[in-house]
């Protein structure tokens, strides 16, 4: 596990997230595509409380006591129970980059650490690798998310305008 190469990702990946959110007003931050889809607004605070209860939580509980009962999550739910529709997008952002900096931080202190602990838990079993492959895994994931958030907002205010000119949204 070459753990630079994963320390690099997660600080440029912030700087991807600013990139794509930056600036964007609350009505589109807001806007979904569809009732059942996220907003951008629910990626970025899905993203902070992923960050602080998820992935870094996880990786560190595996790396100091594999056997240790992981916390309870809930991502999905969180998404109404927590509010996150009604939530600014400039404070949201802060939050999620406060908690990538001690993520940062965190895995920049760690010596030596094993990736081959593992606990088995309601997924099966994962390593400590696993888990941080799936959490920068999980950016990428929501950088495309968002991406697309913003190619679909396009086509709905430029209506009656179309963008089919400059290519459909497809798996390459």
């Amino acid at each position: 596990m070459n753990l630079d190469y994963f320390i690099d990702r997660f600080s440029k990946n912030r700087d991807v997230f600013a990139g794509l959110l930056r600036g964007v007003s609350l009505e589109q931050a807001r806007w979904k595509p569809s009732p059942d889809k996220w907003s951008m607004l629910e990626v970025v605070n899905h993203l902070y409380d992923e960050e602080r209860e998820d992935f870094r939580q996880r990786v560190e509980l595996v790396l100091a006591d594999p056997s240790q009962v992981w916390p309870p999550i809930e991502p999905r739910i969180w998404v109404t129970t927590r509010s996150y529709i009604d939530r600014e997008l400039d404070t949201s952002l802060n939050n999620f980059f406060s908690e990538r900096e001690k993520s940062l931080s965190w895995l920049a202190g760690l010596s030596d650490p094993n990736w081959q602990n593992s606990n088995t838990g309601p997924n099966g079993t994962l390593t400590a690798g696993d888990l941080l492959a799936s959490w920068l895994a999980h950016d990428f994931l929501h950088i495309r998310q968002l991406a697309r958030l913003h190619w679909q907002y396009v086509g709905a205010v430029a209506d009656p305008y179309q963008t089919a000119y400059g290519g459909p949204w497809k798996e390459s």
